[in-house]
């Protein structure tokens, strides 16, 4: 196709192209490689290229499929592709290949979709940031010397600088919406079973963790939603089914006067930055001059239990994690096995009992009851999407006393003095001060997205979170296909990458 231009077009209008016979779906990878050549050496987003796989996959698209044709990149960590190293962001396991597909990956082939490489995470998908040990940091295409967020950082950097228009993500307690924020992109979290999980285990992070994707545009993320909608029978949670496509919410009038929740204030008590702060007041005042019912009110629910519940998932998870490794290496874990970081949340979850693991998820379920109860009334609720703009790479590293306090507990297996004395918490909740509002839809099963909606003096994109009653993603959906379509909305392609090209 001539004056054919690959970065304009979302995957929808990519994959338009291919059904109308105006492009191949091999001219389309060739350009996919092309800007992911020229802008990887910087980004750090892809650690594995499958080009030549892409290539041969190209061949024989399917037409009939929604993403027919368009180049999309796996996340390291849950998207297993069959015969492909699958390392999860660790050095432990970068001898590691999957053996089978996972069933996201059995879902998005069926959509045409073009698989073309994996993207950077940090390890084990344990972090908001992305800087691995193993591939080093992912950069934001917005600014390089910030961090594009964690854990789906490689994917949100991927589309943010259009080597792709669609990125494999998944989210345990903010990892679509934090990267997505950070980045300028759509994100969004799909109520709790609505995506297929396994085949190698039946839920994700008790069912906090759920699969999507990242996108530049809504429609796409609502297409891939509809094509990911599926019964798994293996799977230990399933959403209502919704009659009707995701994709045709885009249109739905949004005309009808909604009731509209929001807060602007930390559930840790902790300071928000201004431009969070700001981000969401102006979309309030923007909802409201179209005579929507807008009110300032937090969430019935206790945030420290949550972001406490939260923990105690996270700590018994990694040291989980940890322990299955042993099974596939045939001999204990070392300490030197995994990140300083990774090892000491393990040994912490090795103290965490059974009773603290069954009462944190009890926290869950009246939190859950709650928040329905709370959207009886509000159609939505509203909050930043982070309280922190990205850090710096690096800034949060941890500090010489930190390093030198887990260094000396984690060679001599102290879980329980760490646990006592609150060190590894402290540092938890230190990086979760920076986003403490994504975790609650996590724990009730909510489905929840990050629009993009402001942008800083500094040129940093800054997302603005509405949750809704489980279930609801369509409702969702309405209301960011007309936010799309207003002044408030940043387009992620004036950030410095999309330039270059």
């Amino acid at each position: 196709m001539e004056g054919f231009n690959y970065q304009q077009y979302d995957g929808l209008g990519l994959a338009e192209l291919v059904k109308r016979k105006e492009v191949h779906p091999k001219e389309i990878v060739a350009e996919a490689i092309k800007v992911i050549e020229m802008h990887n050496p910087k980004l750090n987003a892809v650690i594995n290229k499958l080009y030549e796989k892409a290539e041969a996959m190209a061949e024989k698209i399917d037409l009939n499929g929604s993403f027919a044709g368009v180049p999309m990149l796996l996340k390291d960590l849950a998207q297993e592709m069959e015969g492909e190293k699958i390392t999860f962001g660790s050095k432990v396991y970068q001898d590691h290949y999957a053996k089978v597909d996972s069933n996201y990956v059995k879902q998005v082939r069926k959509t045409g979709a073009v698989l073309i490489g994996q993207t950077n995470i940090p390890e084990f998908g344990l972090m908001g940031i992305t800087e691995p040990a193993i591939y080093g940091p992912a950069r934001n295409p917005w600014n390089t010397e910030h961090t594009p967020g964690g854990s789906s950082g490689g994917s949100a950097a991927a589309v943010a600088s259009g080597m792709v228009p669609i990125a494999g993500a998944n989210d345990g307690g903010g990892s679509i919406r934090i990267p997505a924020s950070f980045c300028g992109l759509f994100g969004l979290k799909p109520t709790r079973g609505r995506t297929p999980v396994g085949p190698l285990a039946g839920r994700s992070w008790q069912g906090a963790a759920v699969d999507l994707i990242l996108s530049r545009s809504v429609r796409d993320s609502g297409a891939m939603l509809d094509a990911l909608s599926v019964y798994e029978k293996g799977a230990a949670f399933h959403a209502l089914p919704f009659e009707g496509n995701y994709l045709s919410q885009l249109q739905m009038n949004v005309d009808k006067r909604l009731k509209i929740a929001f807060t602007v204030q930390s559930p840790l008590g902790n300071k928000v930055d201004p431009d969070c702060k700001e981000a969401v007041m102006k979309t309030a005042k923007f909802l409201e001059s179209l005579g929507h019912h807008v009110v300032e009110k937090e969430a019935p629910v206790d945030g420290r239990k949550i972001v406490y519940s939260f923990l105690t998932m996270y700590f018994g998870e990694v040291a989980a994690h940890l322990a299955s490794l042993e099974e596939m290496l045939g001999r204990k874990v070392k300490m030197n096995d995994v990140e300083m970081t990774t090892w000491i949340v393990g040994l912490i979850g090795k103290a965490t009992s059974a009773k603290e693991f069954v009462l944190s998820l009890r926290e869950w379920d009246k939190a859950a009851l709650e928040m329905e109860i709370f959207h009886e009334t509000y159609d939505f609720y509203m909050t930043p999407t982070t309280a922190m703009l990205p850090a710096k790479i690096g800034e949060l590293d941890p500090s010489p006393y930190e390093k030198l306090a887990m260094q000396v507990s984690g060679s001599l297996g102290f879980g329980g003095i760490l646990k006592k004395a609150g060190i590894v918490e402290q540092v938890a909740e230190n990086n979760l001060k920076r986003t403490p509002f994504t975790q609650l839809a996590n724990l009730t099963g909510q489905p929840a997205m990050t629009v993009p909606l402001h942008l800083t003096q500094e040129g940093l994109p800054v997302g603005v979170q509405f949750m809704a009653a489980k279930g609801r993603e369509d409702l969702l959906y309405s209301m960011a296909g007309m936010l799309e379509q207003s002044e408030l909305w940043v387009p992620v392609q004036s950030n410095p990458f999309f330039k270059l090209v």
